[in-house]
């Protein structure tokens, strides 16, 4: 029997401790839908800049990789969990660099999902290129699959055109990077930001849908989904990252809270 690491009184956010595919090996259950934010395997002794300081981006063991065939091997492996229990109108949303992306649309399409769009997140505020050597990042990218090639998914198209302005949303969002007030139980090294999470999950969900992340780290996704009346289930291998996935969910429960995360994102605010 699995146990939780925590699950909230309402039952709608619930994170466990341990390797996403080996947990989904022990349920019988289907969601419907996946966000996925992998290692990018970046963890290489390179510098960047955040916040006015020179910082080095090694993140972790768990951002290292060997060769270009363990990172192929262990997308392979979290994927082929994942379709397994996505439901058959379900979709999956993988965000990446090049580092990593063109590994995943590859074993998408093995595996056999269809790629229905592939998001370019430009960030609105992005930190600058220390080196000078060449352009700034400043964008990520985020692969949108369905599980069938011939199944008819979930898209409440006229939400994002309604918050788009009631102009049809292109799939390329002008959204900002993490902001400090998403930091207040602390940051996870590669913390994605609520407005990009809550416009992922609007578009891809019906209110009540069970939404899963694999590599949770601090819940963002599940305090998106919380947000916006979804469920929520949460895996990672870093307990550290849980406790502060768990310490945000707690904060959801001051309504005061709520509301000011809501007014802060813009999606929401415009609803």
């Amino acid at each position: 029997m699995l146990n939780s690491y925590f699950k909230s009184e309402e039952q709608d956010y619930t994170l466990i401790h341990g390797d996403c595919a080996e947990l989904l090996r022990q349920f019988n259950f289907k969601f419907d839908c996946i966000f996925a934010d992998p290692p990018y395997f970046l963890s290489n002794g390179g510098i960047s800049y955040q916040s006015g300081k020179i910082v080095c981006v090694d993140k972790g063991e768990w951002d290292k990789a060997d060769s270009p065939e363990y990172i192929n091997t262990f997308n392979m492996k979290w994927l082929s969990a994942c379709r397994e229990k996505l439901s058959d109108s379900g979709t999956i949303w993988i965000s990446g660099t090049y580092h990593n992306i063109f590994s995943i649309a590859n074993i998408l399409t093995k595996l056999g999902f269809k790629i229905l769009n592939i998001v370019t997140w430009v960030k609105t505020n992005p930190p600058p290129n220390i080196s000078c050597r060449f352009f700034t990042y400043s964008s990520e990218f985020v692969i949108w699959a369905r599980k069938h090639h011939k199944k008819p998914h979930y898209f409440d198209y006229e939400l994002m055109r309604k918050i788009n302005g009631a102009k049809q949303m292109t799939d390329v969002w002008h959204l900002p990077s993490i902001a400090p007030w998403e930091k207040s139980c602390g940051k996870h090294p590669t913390q994605k930001p609520l407005s990009l999470l809550t416009r992922i999950i609007l578009a891809s969900t019906p209110t009540n849908a069970w939404v899963l992340d694999p590599f949770c780290g601090s819940g963002t996704t599940g305090i998106a989904a919380n947000l916006v009346n979804r469920r929520f289930l949460g895996f990672d291998i870093e307990e550290q990252y849980l406790h502060m996935a768990k310490a945000r969910r707690l904060e959801l429960n001051d309504a005061e809270k709520r509301r000011y995360y809501c007014a802060k994102i813009k999606d929401l605010a415009n609803l």
